[in-house]
């Protein structure tokens, strides 16, 4: 009797390909797990960056002479924002102050006639002083300051510029080319009385240490305290341009500057100002 041999494996039906397995869970939450923590620690690093620009530190840049030769044109600054209560975006709300505006300061403050723009200049005056200047001398509540922050470049003595307050009768025959804003001329009349200027209670007199190249307090009025931003901490950078490159509001000036401070970094930066403080 022959032994029964068994068909061949090739004549048995074609079995079913089995399905590709399919990759393990495992294997695919590392990338959509990285994806989150990328994005989740850009998050972290964006709210961290927008806390201290609104409630710590900001930089801005000096784009006129006024504060020469203390602050230069072309100087980008760090401003400490947590002493004057910052303001909370989009809001009406202010931090509580960590103390006030005292004078001989520098403060930089939303300029009151258009408070899109920065101003900085020294508080020469707080609510309830006297202000007085006479020849170029500035006195507060009848006694001379000693400022050896203040340069002239002129001589010569003029009105509103050198002596104020003008007279109430003067103010009238001031040329507007002077500089004087037609709102702060309705105003200044009731400020003034026979002893000087008065400062109301929440507002500054503010004056820029280049005093015959300086748009302030004289000329356009009072900064209230609410508008205070920071106080100018130190230098970051300083490069050497005029002051009508730095105000350019065209971009195809903008775009110029911008091309010529990267071809002019290392000639015109002013190497010996970074790190100068107030």
């Amino acid at each position: 009797m022959e032994p029964h041999h068994p068909k061949p494996e090739a004549d048995a039906p074609a079995r079913e390909a089995a399905p590709a397995a399919s990759p393990p869970e495992s294997s695919k939450r590392p990338r959509r797990e990285g994806f989150w923590e990328t994005l989740r620690s850009l998050l972290v690093v964006l709210m961290g960056v927008f806390f201290i620009r609104t409630f710590v530190a900001e930089a801005t840049v000096i784009p006129t002479g006024s504060m020469e030769k203390t602050i230069l044109i072309g100087d980008h600054v760090f401003l400490n924002k947590l002493l004057y209560g910052p303001r909370l975006p989009y809001t009406s709300w202010r931090v509580p102050p960590l103390r006030e505006v005292h004078r001989g300061e520098i403060a930089a403050f939303r300029y009151p006639r258009n408070p899109s723009l920065m101003y900085v200049k020294r508080v020469i005056a707080v609510g309830g002083d006297v202000v007085r200047i006479e020849n170029k001398k500035v006195f507060i509540n009848g006694r001379a300051l000693e400022e050896p922050y203040a340069q002239h470049e002129f001589s010569s003595v003029l009105p509103l510029r050198d002596n104020f307050p003008p007279t109430v009768e003067q103010i009238a025959t001031l040329p507007a080319a002077w500089g004087l804003d037609p709102g702060w001329a309705r105003e200044m009349p009731q400020f003034i009385q026979k002893d000087g200027l008065h400062v109301p209670e929440g507002f500054l007199f503010v004056m820029g240490d280049n005093r015959d190249n300086s748009q302030d307090s004289r000329f356009w009025g009072f900064v209230p305290e609410s508008s205070i931003v920071g106080e100018p901490l130190f230098v970051y950078w300083s490069y050497d341009a005029p002051s009508a490159e730095w105000a350019a509001r065209d971009l195809k000036s903008r775009l110029k500057f911008d091309l010529s401070i990267v071809w002019n970094f290392i000639q015109k930066t002013r190497w010996s100002r970074t790190g100068k403080s107030f």
